[in-house]
This record gives structure tokens, C-alpha cells and sequence, in this order.
């Protein structure tokens, strides 16, 4: 603190005017030394005085909460595997075979929508041509649904525990079989009861009644076992699989009858819940957990909670097999009588009433050469910006009357016709390209007024909210005058039984900051000015948390503010307030206009390689189709890496400390928003995607496995030789508390982990070998000494009582 002798009764918040940043260095230079207990920042927290510490930590016991006893001694679990290095030619063995596969799918598809066309263009009239859709839609739709279930029991029949090393031939047939099913188009049908029937199909040990409401699709599913009645809510994660030290570990899951898995959790492999058992929102269960029957759990890694309350809000209702058949009979007919059809039919249609599109998806042998076709291009292509008003009016309008027709607090039986709208509602309302359009500028506060959010008396900041901001139902969904929204909210305004649901309003309260990948539910106990930190779990019980701050699940209490993040509150109001916001809303609206060029240009460039394939198909035939879908995926990637290197081409990311009305911090939003991102998920377990991360910047070493890891900045990014990245895991080289940003570089060692969901804040330097277990927060400033193993949020050094099998 540079104060010289400090008293041992100081706050070392409110009087030394320390912050976690400082403090999380001072943990480390205490875990350097020999002589002395290791120090955690929820230690800190907890015991905010020297006096107050050395006393806690006299006994050499401040791995475990004061409140929480530590886990009952066990066996110590094996230790954790050597980094498995792979060598070059392997390596580049595998991505040639990946390749080859993903050509070779591109073939098969490409043959399949040109005999599909064929003969549907030879109908003759409107019926037959729809006849012929509907058939071919079906035929083409069982195809794809049951090629991945036929590969995956082909190429692994069945999962069973094992390990392997990454970039080797079993991980290209393990990477083949996960690609395939979570491309299935059965994945858009989750929350269905057919969902269920298509995990059944690949191995999984489903039973009646099973509700699963997440997009993540399990790998190993042969190793899944879920009892009657149980529900899985949304952006949970249940892979059967984890990557570590460059290894695959394949490993059961295995969930009881009547078993609730909250929102934004994260089961380890080798993880269970007996009959009954629930796990509360912004929790997991680390490898060797297992939650006995009836019991109530939550936090990270989860312990038994210590009040009754109970993750399932809602009441059953009645909701039988009949309605299941009907549901999911109705929901396959709607998508081959209506959505295929109008798909194919509508091409036909606009060819037939537009000149300029059949001019450029029907050209003649010369029409590449004149520039007429190029103009005709242009004009179809400017059908993107008619389709963002559209789509303004529709979310304005359809979702806010079919929303009349849900009664907020009553239970509705599953997979009836409240159940349909409250999903049509939550699919219109979420689209992420007009959030992120919105997002980090004075127009999201009017965009989500404009969905149906209450936001009160808005107090305009610039930055209300973030690009990722999602709900169940806006109509619902309250913020309180004055709280800003850093990004990644989750508005969980529904809850969910295996039979039942009811939407309820999830209100947040005034002059709150909510960090990142916060999910916030309808029973949420917090009130007004509070601040809520990433990744923190809200509570569901006890008194209603006011004016101070939540750290960490389960989350506990720290300062609402410190000194470092008041630097910049004199221009927080008055006449500074308005002069600063007037300039960055024009910088906002320049970032706007950039990131609908930006798209609207791929999406011209997108029509011509549509209109070149429709050109060479006469000649090359399925080819033609085949070579246009690698030509979209490649000249995406190198269009969108040129954006982002132009973007920052002139104004390089550099560590800042600085205000949000600050042009460096107005930059960074450009940064965020005008590049993309969604492309980089097409190459998750692959070797191309270390060369995309080092096309955009990012310091990547060799041999990384990374199976779906993002990096919010990448030039701040050091990532050394054989990392291995799991998926859903971030690093994020920033952090905003109300009117203040923060950003440094981040460096992930050589053989580190990153587990399943794991956050790694900004300022972090993780040694070589270390691993951070799922689910996991990595706080600001912390340095993770080399081969150690951390975990929990907040991330601290677990020893052999916490880690693995010594959770059993």
C-alpha cells in the first residue's frame, strides 16, 4: 500500500483505500513465503484486518470458509496426469484428416441440395412443387438427423471411460462424432420432447418425463444417465468428456428421479445427484462430487446449502405422454408442411417476381463479365439494412401481443399452446445481432424499452448495457433507475419442472453494477446499490442484500466500492456528464454505422459467390455448391480477421485504466463490437483455430487444444506451447465497476488448463502446468504458481482434500 508501518486494526478497503487488484498481489507474496499459511482472496475478504487474518489463518485452515466445515478427509486423489505433448506430424496429421472430413461433408451436402433441387424444379405447378418440397424436406431432414447417430455408433459404438491424447487418430474420431451431433438439426429442437428421444438414439440412459432445456449437446452420451422426471435448465453443461494436460478424459455423469440442475452449471466428469437431489444456479460439481439423495447444493464446487431452499420454484402439473406426442408430432409438421416449403417455395417465388435476384442467382453463360450483374448483386444485397427495421417492427409488435395471452404466476403445463408462445417469444425477442448492434451505447436502453423491459426513470450513462443481454421474457424483466449492466446478463424470469412452467417478474434493483455472466433469477435477494461481481451466484434466500457488494458462489459479502474505482466521479454528473456523453453517442453511432457496413459488405460478397456457384453449376454440377460453401467459410475468416486488424491497426490494445467517457474506453467498444466472433466456434478442436488466434494477434504458443475458449482482446493475450482450453472457458482482459475501466495482459503459462466454464480475469499470470478447475474465477491479479491446482469462485490452491476423487 506504500503506507510504511500499517496498524493491525486497519480496513484494508475503507481505511488503507486497498482494492481487490492490490490485494490479490499481496496474496501472492504471501504464498511465496515458506513461513507463512497460504492466503486467498476470500480470506482477505472475510478478515479485512491484519490482526483479523493472522488470527483466522493461525491454524493453517484458510483454505475452508469459517461457515462451511471442510469436506470429510479422504483418500488422495491420483495426480493429475503429465502434459501429453504431441508431436508436429501428428498434429498436422489430425488437421489434414479434419479437413478431409469437413470437405467431405461439404460433398455429401452439396450432392443432396442439388438432387433435392432437381426434382423439385421439375414439379409441375404450385401443389406438385409443394408436394415435392414437403418430401424431399422429410427425406433430407431424416438424413441429417440420422447420419451423426450412424457415424457415432460406427466409428466409437460405445463410450466408455478411457483417456486419450489430443491430435491423435481415437481424438479425430472422438472430434468427428462431436461436431456431427451438435450440428444435428435435432439441437434446435431442445426443451422437446424430442430432444430427449435424439440423446436416447446416441447412448444416453434418458428416463420418462426428462426435461432439458440446454443447447449443450453431451459428447459421450453413453456415459449420461438421467432418471425420471428430472429437469436440466439452459446453458448447463453435461459433456461426459474434459480436456487436461492434453488429454481427453471421457467419464459418467449420472443424475437421479426428480433431479433440478440450475441455470449455468458446470458437472464434472465422474459427478452425481441421487433421487432428489437439486444444484442451485451459477454452481457445479467437480470430478469425485456426488450430492446424496434429497439434498440441496450450490456454489462452485458445491457444498450443501445452508438453508432449505429449494431450486424448484414451480409446482407440477399435469403433462402426460399424450401431450408429449402431440407436441412433438405438431412440431415436425409445422417445420416440413410450412418452413421447408416456404423456404424452397419462396426462392422460387422471388425468382419469378424480381429481376435483379434471378439475374444473380440464375446469371447466363456471360452475365460474370458485364457490370450490370455486379449492380444487380448490390441491390439484392441491400435487402440487409430493409431487414433490420423489419425486424425492429416484428420484436415491437408479434412477440408483445402473443405475450397476452401468459398470466404471470400461474403454472402452465409443458408442451401445450402457452407453453409454444412463451418459447416463440423467447426465440423473437433474443437475437443477438441487434443486441450487439445496440449494445455498449446510449441505444440499448431505448432497444430493450422497446422489447418490453421496465427500466424506470433511465439515469443515460453510455453504457447501460453490454452486447449480451438475454431473457426469457422481456415483459418481465425490470432494472432499476441508475444500475449498469456490464455484459453476459441472463434475465431468468421463467422457472421449470419436468412438466410445468411459469414466468415471474425477475427485478433488479436501483444504482446496482452487474459484472459479467451474471445469471440473475426471478427470486433474486438482492436490493438497491449493490454490486455484483462476474460470475457471482445471486442468492435465493436469506434478507435482501443492500448497499454492499457479492463475490463468488456461494456469494459472500465484500465492499459495494473503493477508493481506486472513485477516480472518476466528477464526471459522472452535471455539465461534464453531458459534454462527454454527447461525444461518446457520436462515437457510438460511427461504431454502429461500421458494424452494419462491415456486415452488409459480407453479405454482398456472400451474394456473389452464390451467383458464381449458380454460374459453375451447369458445368461442375454438386461441385459448384461444395466449392461455394469453403469459399463462404474461408473468405469469412479472412475477411473478418482483416476487419479486426484494421480496426485496431492504428490504436493498438494497451493496458488502460481509465474512464468510460474516456475515447481510449470508446475504442475498446469499437474493438468489441465491429469484428465477429461466431465464425471462430466452426474451428473449436482444431489446429486452424491457433492460426485464426494468431492471424487476430493473440501471443499462442504451439500444439494448443483449444476446444472452445474465447478471448476478449486478443493482442493482451499470451497463451504458451500445449495449453489446453476447454470449452465454454474465457480470458478476459478487462473489467468495468460503474464508471471506471480496467484492463492488462493476461499470461496462460506452457502446459496450463483452462477447465469447462473457467474465467480468467484481467492481470492474471498462470505458471507452467498449472490448471484451473471448471467453473471456475480466476480473480484479477492473481498469480497461479507453476504445476498448482485452483479452483472455486473465487479460484484458489486446492489441496488433495478438495481436488478430484477427495470430494467423494
Amino acid at each position: 500500500m506504500g503506507t510504511g508501518q500499517t496498524p493491525v486494526d486497519r480496513h484494508f478497503f475503507d481505511d488503507l483505500g486497498a482494492d481487490s487488484l492490490v490485494m490479490a498481489h499481496f496474496c501472492a507474496r504471501v504464498r511465496k513465503r515458506a513461513d507463512l499459511p497460504p492466503v486467498s482472496m476470500k480470506d482477505i475478504y472475510r478478515y479485512p484486518t491484519i490482526r483479523a487474518l493472522a488470527t483466522a489463518l493461525a491454524d493453517s485452515t484458510s483454505s475452508f470458509p469459517a461457515e462451511a466445515p471442510p469436506p470429510a478427509p479422504a483418500a488422495a486423489p491420483a495426480p493429475p496426469p503429465a502434459p501429453a505433448f504431441a508431436g508436429t506430424a501428428r498434429y498436422v496429421l489430425c488437421g489434414a484428416l479434419q479437413l478431409l472430413t469437413f470437405l467431405g461433408y461439404s460433398c455429401l451436402v452439396a450432392v443432396l441440395t442439388a438432387w433435392g433441387y432437381e426434382w423439385i424444379a421439375a414439379g409441375t405447378g404450385l401443389f406438385d412443387s409443394y408436394l415435392r418440397s414437403v418430401l424431399w424436406g422429410a427425406a433430407g431432414l431424416l438424413l441429417l438427423c440420422a447420419f451423426p447417430v450412424l457415424v457415432k455408433w460406427v466409428l466409437i459404438g460405445r463410450w466408455k471411460p478411457q483417456q486419450f491424447p489430443v491430435w491423435s487418430l481415437p481424438y479425430v474420431r472422438f472430434w468427428v462424432v462431436k461436431t456431427l451431433i451438435r450440428a444435428n438439426p435435432l439441437v434446435v429442437f431442445v426443451g422437446s420432447p424430442l430432444y430427449t428421444l435424439y440423446l436416447r438414439a446416441l447412448g444416453a440412459k434418458v428416463g420418462r418425463g426428462v426435461a432439458v432445456f440446454s443447447r449443450n449437446v453431451p459428447v459421450c452420451t453413453d456415459l449420461l444417465a438421467v432418471g425420471d422426471g428430472t429437469v436440466i435448465r439452459k446453458d448447463s453443461f453435461l459433456n461426459c468428456y474434459r480436456a487436461q494436460a492434453g488429454l481427453i478424459e471421457t467419464g459418467a455423469v449420472v443424475l437421479g428421479q426428480n433431479v433440478v440442475i440450475s441455470e449455468a452449471t458446470v458437472l464434472d466428469i465422474d459427478t452425481a445427484l441421487g433421487d432428489g437431489a437439486q444444484l442451485g444456479h451459477a454452481s457445479s460439481l467437480h470430478s469425485g462430487q456426488m450430492v446424496p439423495d434429497g439434498e440441496r447444493w450450490h456454489g462452485s464446487p458445491a457444498q450443501r446449502t445452508g438453508t432449505e431452499v429449494d431450486f424448484r420454484a414451480v409446482d407440477p402439473a399435469v403433462c402426460g405422454a399424450v401431450r408429449r406426442t402431440v407436441h412433438s408430432f405438431l412440431q415436425l409438421a409445422t417445420l416440413l408442411l410450412l418452413y421447408v416449403p416456404l423456404a424452397v417455395g419462396g426462392v422460387g417465388i422471388l425468382l419469378a417476381e424480381a429481376p435483379q435476384l434471378s439475374a444473380v442467382l440464375e446469371p447466363g453463360p456471360t452475365a460474370l463479365t458485364h457490370g450490370t450483374f455486379y449492380v444487380d448483386a448490390l441491390v439484392v444485397s441491400l435487402l440487409f439494412f430493409a431487414a433490420v427495421p423489419l425486424g425492429l417492427l416484428f420484436q415491437a409488435t408479434v412477440p408483445r401481443l402473443l405475450s397476452r395471452t401468459i398470466t404471470p404466476g400461474k403454472v402452465y403445463p409443458l408442451y401445450g399452446f402457452h407453453y409454444g408462445v412463451h418459447r416463440l417469444i423467447a426465440l423473437t425477442t433474443n437475437r443477438k445481432f441487434l443486441m450487439r448492434l445496440f449494445g455498449d451505447s446510449s441505444a440499448i436502453v431505448h432497444y430493450l424499452r422497446c422489447l418490453g423491459y421496465d427500466l424506470s426513470r433511465i439515469e443515460q450513462t453510455g453504457s447501460n448495457f453490454g452486447t449480451e443481454v438475454k431473457h426469457e421474457t422481456p415483459y418481465l424483466s425490470s432494472v432499476g433507475s441508475g444500475t449498469m449492466v456490464a455484459d453476459g446478463l441472463s434475465v431468468m424470469n421463467a422457472d421449470f419442472s419436468d412438466t410445468s412452467f411459469r414466468v415471474s417478474r425477475t427485478s433488479i434493483g436501483p444504482r446496482n453494477f452487474l459484472g459479467n455472466r451474471i445469471a440473475y433469477p426471478s427470486r433474486g435477494k438482492t436490493g438497491d446499490n449493490c454490486l455484483l461481481a462476474t460470475k457471482v451466484m445471486v442468492p435465493v434466500d436469506g434478507e435482501v442484500r443492500e448497499g454492499v457488494g457479492l463475490l463468488g458462489s456461494p456469494s459472500f459479502e465484500i465492499p459495494r466500492s473503493v477508493q481506486r474505482d472513485s477516480t472518476f466521479d466528477q464526471l459522472k454528473d452535471g455539465a461534464q456528464l453531458s459534454r462527454h456523453l454527447a461525444a461518446k453517442n457520436r462515437h457510438n453511432a460511427a461504431t454502429m454505422g461500421l458494424y452494419l457496413l462491415v456486415r452488409w459488405l459480407y453479405f454482398y460478397w456472400f451474394t456473389l459467390l452464390v451467383a458464381v456457384s449458380a454460374e459453375l453449376y451447369d458445368s461442375l454440377g454438386a461441385l459448384a455448391i461444395a466449392l461455394g460453401n469453403v469459399l463462404v467459410l474461408l473468405s469469412g475468416v479472412v475477411y473478418f480477421v482483416l476487419v479486426e486488424r484494421i480496426v485496431t491497426v492504428f490504436r493498438p490494445l494497451v493496458p488502460l485504466f481509465c474512464s468510460i467517457y474516456d475515447p481510449r474506453f470508446w475504442r475498446r467498444e469499437r474493438f468489441w463490437k465491429v469484428p465477429a466472433e461466431t465464425y471462430l466456434l466452426l474451428f473449436n478442436g482444431t489446429p486452424f483455430k491457433n492460426l485464426i488466434w494468431r492471424l487476430l494477434g493473440v501471443r499462442i504458443g504451439s500444439k494448443v487444444f483449444d476446444d472452445g475458449c474465447y478471448l476478449t482482446e486478443r493482442t493482451l493475450v499470451a497463451i504458451g506451447d500445449g495449453c489446453t482450453l476447454n470449452a465454454g472457458s474465457v480470458v478476459q482482459c478487462h473489467s468495468q465497476e460503474d464508471g471506471t475501466f480496467k484492463s492488462d495482459r493476461s499470461t496462460i503459462a506452457a502446459g496450463c488448463t483452462l477447465g469447462v466454464g473457467a474465467f480468467v480475469h484481467y492481470g492474471v499470470a498462470m505458471g507452467d502446468g498449472a490448471v484451473l478447475a471448471p467453473d471456475s474465477f480466476l480473480m484479477k491479479g492473481e498469480a497461479v504458481p507453476p504445476d498448482a491446482h485452483w479452483g472455486g469462485n473465487p479460484a484458489r490452491q486446492i489441496c488433495g482434500r478438495d481436488a478430484g476423487e477427495g470430494w467423494r
